[in-house]
């Protein structure tokens, strides 16, 4: 059964978790973490990207020249696609990218990710994280006494913690996250893991 230190924030450990097989020890399938990030990335697109094509483009409804004996190109609108500031063909119009992922393809994907953090030593478990009012000063404190400053760094917490998040905010590459939000694209984008005991026994609730 995989196992896991529980630091304090002088990152000395205080005690030693059993992690659920199902959720801290799968195989790492990395086309499913394929699959999955490309899914949460393509579902955060908006698809209000809009060209102009020659119906919606302003002008052009007169014929620039006659269409002989001019010793030019026969042309029939100033908005053709061949002119500058004609209309673009084929260009990109507003459309919903979302589409949904399998609901086990999605869980499986998310305790692949949790493994792979486990196995490469990418996740550290604390205590507690309270902080008494936002400093930011302290949460820079704590990174560096656990040794994952200069990281970029996922904090996940059990419920929205306002002094944690007002406290990581302004410090670059770092993300504060809610256990039920965790998702596999935020835990591969970030180098570390910082999790706090409650956050882990609330994942171990709702993934387990």
């Amino acid at each position: 059964m995989p196992e896991v230190e529980v630091k304090d924030r002088n990152n000395k450990v205080v005690e030693k978790l059993t992690l659920p097989e199902d959720v801290f020890g799968r195989e790492v399938k990395p086309e499913l973490l394929h699959q999955a990030v490309v899914n949460y990335l393509a579902n955060q697109r908006q698809g209000t990207h809009s060209t102009k094509t020659r119906g919606t483009i302003r002008g052009g409804g007169k014929k620039p020249w006659r269409q002989k004996h001019t010793g030019r190109a026969r042309h029939g609108s100033i908005r053709s696609p061949l002119w500058r500031g004609g209309a673009i063909v084929f260009g990109p119009q507003p459309r919903d990218y979302y589409y949904k992922l399998p609901k086990k393809q999605k869980r499986l994907a998310l305790k692949t990710a949790l493994s792979a953090k486990l196995k490469d030593n990418e996740l550290t478990v604390i205590d507690n994280l309270n902080f008494e009012k936002p400093r930011t000063k302290d949460m820079v404190t704590l990174l560096k006494g656990l040794g994952i400053d200069g990281k970029s760094v996922l904090i996940v917490t059990p419920d929205k913690d306002e002094n944690v998040y007002l406290s990581a905010r302004n410090i670059p590459g770092i993300t504060v996250i809610r256990a039920v939000d965790l998702n596999t694209y935020e835990l591969l984008a970030h180098d570390h893991v910082l999790m706090t005991k409650g956050a882990l026994s609330k994942v171990q609730e709702v993934w387990g």
